[in-house]
């Protein structure tokens, strides 16, 4: 998996410091094999490719040949993190205490509030992404790919936990599932857009494996299905019964479905972590050699294990403190400043909140790393489609709110007819630039719809014929 570095193994019997080829294979270690070392006894210590001792439990890739926490050597790494684009984002770390400051200073200035909260999310969610990666690092390869996603996906779970804490009456509601759902529209369309245009630039095509694209598709169209029913449900028999009878049965649908869908998540994790972790090991290294920068990155200095965690907390707490932030502000934008739900929705907070993942599955398509960024985008909407979505209608239940899987047949149109047109580009298995701003192009048709698309009435259900609520124009 890393394929064989020059590493210095130490003195040597002479006093002199001897070199030794270092080839660590995870696909030995699986099969129970351990590491050869050359003329050494095999329990001497492994020494990876800038020197450091490699700490047991630890994969070469991710040591950082320190221990606890060197505040000087933290921030410069996390300043650094792990592109230009993201370095550039960390720029953004002052609207951080500034939010906060506004917040409390000045609560009347909801605009004002709103904006740097927003703002300061991106940030926050950064270095979420990048202590997540510091870590993946650290583990092996498929388990790595799968925490850092959960990981990236926690500023969506706080968000959609504010939301529906918050949420009066069910007047938030209607954003965490436009919000569910653009998020998934977020990454399908627009990160992979993105990914496909950055690295179909300077290439004629990209080619990825079908292990990740075909698996990753599945998923997604069961996903889609899984998230249909309850609105098919309800708009197939709003002209004949009324609400009182289809709202219930509705909700109980959807929290049903939604234990259906966390069951078909866990095999998932299961599939790719036990059963056939294999495949996905072979493709990922493969794509590990074919990174264009990947010399420059092993050189780079890495975070200690005791740092990934520092610098997870102080970004969840500030997430989570402009998550509360923001969502106090999303009532008056939507009612005083005539923003819809729709955009609030689809658009506003997945871009906010998937900013992490964006940046760092676009820096992997430069680098030419296909595989590992359709991992991250097609990982990010599996999760949030079967987990994310699922928690909230869970957690909901327990807090005897409301929350289901009712969506705007809008919404759910869009999302269908997204998953059905991304499947036929990854059909071939290759990618180029035209794919990218094909999807780019169709994100912003979305966009457009969704700032036009009036507020409801009634914030809880769908109330009219074919199942759109009875709004009015903004």
């Amino acid at each position: 998996m890393f394929g064989r570095f020059r590493g210095k193994q130490g003195p040597g019997p002479q006093g002199n410091i001897q070199e030794q080829d270092i080839g660590i294979s995870q696909s030995v270690e699986q099969a129970g094999e351990k590491p050869v070392h050359h003329g050494h006894h095999p329990h001497m210590p492994v020494f990876n490719h800038n020197g450091h001792k490699v700490t047991r439990g630890i994969k070469p890739d991710g040591e950082s040949g320190r221990a606890w926490i060197h505040p000087w050597h933290f921030t410069r790494i996390c300043f650094r993190s792990t592109s230009h684009v993201s370095m550039v984002v960390n720029i953004l770390w002052p609207f951080v205490p500034a939010a906060i400051a506004m917040h409390f200073a000045r609560p009347d200035l909801k605009l004002w509030n709103f904006i740097l909260n927003y703002i300061a999310m991106v940030p926050t969610a950064n270095l979420i992404g990048f202590a997540g990666q510091e870590l993946a690092r650290k583990l092996p390869k498929v388990f790595g790919i799968i925490l850092e996603t959960f990981l990236g996906g926690l500023v969506e779970i706080v968000l959609f936990m504010v939301l529906l804490h918050n949420s009066v009456d069910n007047n938030l509601i209607p954003v965490i599932r436009s919000a569910i759902l653009g998020s998934i529209l977020a990454n399908l369309l627009l990160c992979l857009g993105f990914c496909f245009f950055a690295g179909g630039l300077f290439r004629e095509e990209q080619e990825f494996d079908e292990v990740v694209s075909e698996v990753g598709h599945g998923l997604l169209l069961m996903a889609g299905f899984g998230l249909l029913i309850p609105t098919a449900f309800y708009a197939s028999l709003s002209g004949s019964f009324g609400d009182d009878v289809l709202e219930p049965r509705t909700l109980h649908i959807s929290r049903i479905t939604s234990v259906v869908l966390l069951i078909a998540f866990f095999i998932y994790v299961y599939f790719q972590m036990r059963t056939h972790h294999g495949l996905y090991d072979s493709v990922l290294e493969a794509d590990e050699e074919r990174d264009n920068d990947r010399h420059i990155d092993l050189k780079k200095d890495k975070l200690t294990l005791t740092e990934c965690v520092v610098a997870l907390v102080i970004a969840l707490t500030c997430v989570s403190l402009h998550a509360v932030f923001l969502v106090e502000e999303i009532e008056y934008i939507v009612t005083e400043r005539g923003v819809s739900d729709a955009f609030m929705g689809l658009i506003l907070v997945p871009l906010v909140e998937k900013a992490a993942e964006h940046l760092t599955a676009v820096d992997e398509a430069w680098d030419n790393q296909m595989n590992f960024a359709l991992a991250h985008i097609l990982g990010a909407t599996i999760q949030t489609a079967l987990f994310n979505s699922s928690l909230v209608v869970i957690v909901g239940w327990g807090l005897n709110k409301a929350m289901d899987l009712n969506f705007e047949v809008f919404n759910i149109v869009v999302l269908i007819m997204t998953i059905i047109v991304v499947g036929s580009f990854l059909r071939d298995q290759k990618s180029n630039y035209m794919e990218g701003s094909l999807c780019i192009l169709i994100y912003v048709i979305i966009a457009i719809a969704s700032w036009y698309y009036p507020n409801p009435l009634s914030g809880t259900t769908n109330t009219s014929e074919g199942g759109n609520s009875t709004a009015q124009a903004r």
